[in-house]
C-alpha cells in the first residue's frame, strides 16, 4: 500500500468513521479501487441524463445537487458536504438509472472516488460497507421527503428564515454572501417572491440588505419564525 493510499484511507476514516469497520476482502477491494479527486468551484460533477460512473465520498467542500425545470426554474434538492455521500448517485448505481439532476461544486471539493464496479464489489464483499450505504441512503431519503413537504406546504417566509440562518452557520458569520436569485433557487420559488420577503424582513429590522450581501440583525426573530 502506497503512502498516498494510506493518507487517503486515514482521511476517509476520519470523515466517515463507519467505514473503519471494513475488513478482509472488502478492505482489499476498497484499498485497491480508491482514488482521490480535487475539483475547483463551479465544476459540474454530474449532469441530468448522464450515467453514474462512480461513488463519491466527500472529504472536504460542498456539492450542490439541483433540479432544473424545462422553463429554467431551479431548486436545490440538497447539498453533499464533508462526511456525506450523494443519495442520487447511490440510487443510480444500484438501479443503473441515469441522473435526474445535476451536481455542482460550490467550493473547492476533495473527495474519495470508487468506480461503479468497485462499488458493486464492495456491496457484495463487505457487510460494513453495505450497512453504511443503506443507512446513509435511508437518512437522505427522509431529508428529501421533508424537502418535498416544505416545498408543497411550507411558507416561504419560514423557509427563507431557515435558509438565511443555515447560510450564516455555514459561513461562520452573520453576513450572508448570496443573491436573491440564489436563494430563490434554493427554495424553489421566484426571485421576486424572495426579494419581497427580504424587504419585509428588512422593514422589521431583522436583516440589512446590500448588493450580494444580507446581514442578519436579529437572529432570534428569524429563529422564532423558522420554527
Amino acid at each position: 500500500m502506497t503512502q498516498d493510499t494510506e493518507t487517503a484511507l486515514a482521511a476517509i476514516r476520519t470523515a466517515f468513521p463507519e467505514l473503519a469497520a471494513i475488513d478482509g476482502e472488502g478492505l482489499r477491494v476498497f484499498r485497491d479501487a480508491l482514488r482521490v479527486m480535487e475539483v475547483p468551484p463551479g465544476t459540474v460533477l454530474f449532469s441530468e441524463g448522464s450515467e453514474c460512473q462512480a461513488y463519491v465520498l466527500v472529504l472536504d467542500g460542498s456539492v450542490r445537487v439541483q433540479k432544473i425545470s424545462e422553463s429554467g426554474r431551479e431548486i436545490v434538492l440538497y447539498r453533499v458536504e464533508r462526511g456525506q455521500t450523494c443519495v442520487l448517485t447511490t440510487a443510480c448505481l444500484m438501479t443503473s438509472a441515469e441522473y435526474g439532476a445535476e451536481g455542482v461544486a460550490e467550493t473547492p471539493v476533495k473527495a474519495a472516488v470508487l468506480s461503479a464496479a468497485a462499488f458493486q464489489a464492495l456491496l457484495d464483499a463487505s457487510p460494513a460497507f453495505r450497512r453504511f450505504v443503506f443507512t446513509v441512503y435511508a437518512g437522505r431519503i427522509a431529508d428529501l421527503l421533508m424537502l418535498i413537504e416544505e416545498v408543497a406546504f411550507g411558507r416561504v417566509d419560514m423557509r427563507l428564515a431557515q435558509a438565511l440562518r443555515a447560510h450564516a452557520r455555514r459561513d461562520g458569520h452573520a453576513t450572508v454572501t448570496t443573491t436573491h436569485q440564489a436563494l430563490a433557487t434554493e427554495l424553489g420559488t421566484a426571485r421576486e417572491v424572495v426579494s419581497r420577503q427580504l424587504k419585509e424582513f428588512e422593514r422589521r429590522g431583522w436583516v440589512a440588505l446590500s448588493r450580494g450581501r444580507i446581514e442578519i440583525r436579529d437572529d432570534a426573530a428569524l429563529r422564532a419564525l423558522g420554527t
